[in-house]
């Protein structure tokens, strides 16, 4: 594996082996990296010849700073999981490297409404955030395709309406979110949980789970409610959302009809650590 620090002598890597016809994966992450994110790189080594990571905590997307500060960094495990799994190139940048005019005058982008709800309700300004950084990256890699997880969905979709606007060349791949033994969404946020909190934050999975094999049958909110109280009973302190929506357009739905696909996401506090996560119904 290469480690590159800053972007001229990256890109001129990449133009060598874009010049040998080589296709080129991007996995972008924020480091503090688990199975989920090299189920990224394994995608991405599937799909194309070489794989760059980066590794990146960006802090124009944190609404709150010390979830920004609280952000776990890992980078020597970082560095030799990369390593283990075969990744070809880590860009591992400083702040300074993406943000050389600094963070506070950033490119604004029109996201519609999909900035403004769920995660854009509860995280202002968040998908600016991940937009400007994803920009920026984007611009210095110029891959083939570019490989989300599919745990951050909005956030998929959100990078792929800024993608047709600015990089339509650049394919992008959302790869099925991983999950530990017990269901629970791979994340780096897990690191912050006690292992008390840790097998109680199961039960956000389960409670989209029971969405899933009662969506054909039951009233949408009866659903919604039935799961807000299953993930408040199984010990979270606080949740910002239970919804059912349109998988194309995040758009709320009353009635999950047949003809299309829906999507459940939520999003809930347990020892003051956010988690999200979604199921495909």
């Amino acid at each position: 594996m290469i480690l590159f620090k800053t972007i001229r002598p990256l890109q001129t890597k990449l133009e060598k082996l874009r010049n040998n016809k080589l296709k080129i994966g991007f996995v972008p992450t924020m480091g503090a990296l688990h199975a989920g994110h090299l189920a990224l790189m394994k995608e991405a080594k599937k799909q194309c010849d070489i794989v760059v990571c980066s590794i990146f905590v960006n802090p124009t997307q944190f609404n709150d700073k010390s979830d920004f500060d609280k952000y776990p960094v890992t980078i020597e495990q970082d560095i030799f999981l990369l390593e283990t799994n075969k990744t070809d190139i880590l860009f591992l940048p400083s702040l300074n490297e993406i943000y050389p005019q600094g963070t506070q005058h950033l490119q604004h982008f029109e996201l519609g409404y999909l900035e403004n709800i769920l995660e854009g309700k509860y995280r202002p300004g968040h998908f600016q955030g991940v937009c400007n950084v994803v920009h920026r990256l984007l611009n210095i890699v110029h891959p083939d395709i570019l490989f989300l997880g599919r745990k951050d969905y909005q956030q998929y979709l959100v990078v792929k309406k800024m993608m047709q606007d600015f990089y339509p060349s650049i394919n992008i791949k959302a790869v099925d979110t991983a999950r530990e033994t017990s269901g629970l969404a791979m994340s780096s946020r897990n690191m912050r949980l006690s292992t008390n909190a840790h097998s109680k934050a199961t039960v956000i999975y389960q409670s989209l789970q029971f969405i899933q094999q009662h969506i054909t049958e039951r009233d949408v909110d009866w659903l919604k409610e039935r799961a807000k109280e299953k993930i408040l009973q199984g010990g979270f302190d606080k949740i910002d959302y239970v919804e059912i929506c349109d998988a194309e357009t995040l758009l709320p739905v009353t009635v999950a009809g047949p003809g299309k696909k829906f999507i459940a996401l939520a999003a809930a506090f347990i020892e003051d650590v956010r988690l999200i996560d979604n199921i495909l119904l």
